[in-house]
């Protein structure tokens, strides 16, 4: 069961990693910020946060 869990979270994190590698980059340019020097750092923070809710939420539905 953990084990789908952890595949079902890593799923949901690639697929929102790279949405959000798409998007952010538009972004920053429309807002005047060059992409390469702030979506890294924006990016790492979506999908760790988005890393963490998927697994800990994924586990908290399915487990308890």
């Amino acid at each position: 069961m953990i084990g789908g869990i952890i595949a079902a979270a890593i799923l949901l994190n690639l697929l929102c990693a790279a949405l959000a590698g798409f998007v952010i980059p538009l972004i920053l340019r429309n807002l005047g910020i060059d992409p390469a020097l702030a979506g890294s750092v924006v990016l790492t923070t979506v999908t760790d946060v988005v890393g963490f809710f998927a697994f800990l939420g994924l586990a908290t539905l399915l487990l308890f």
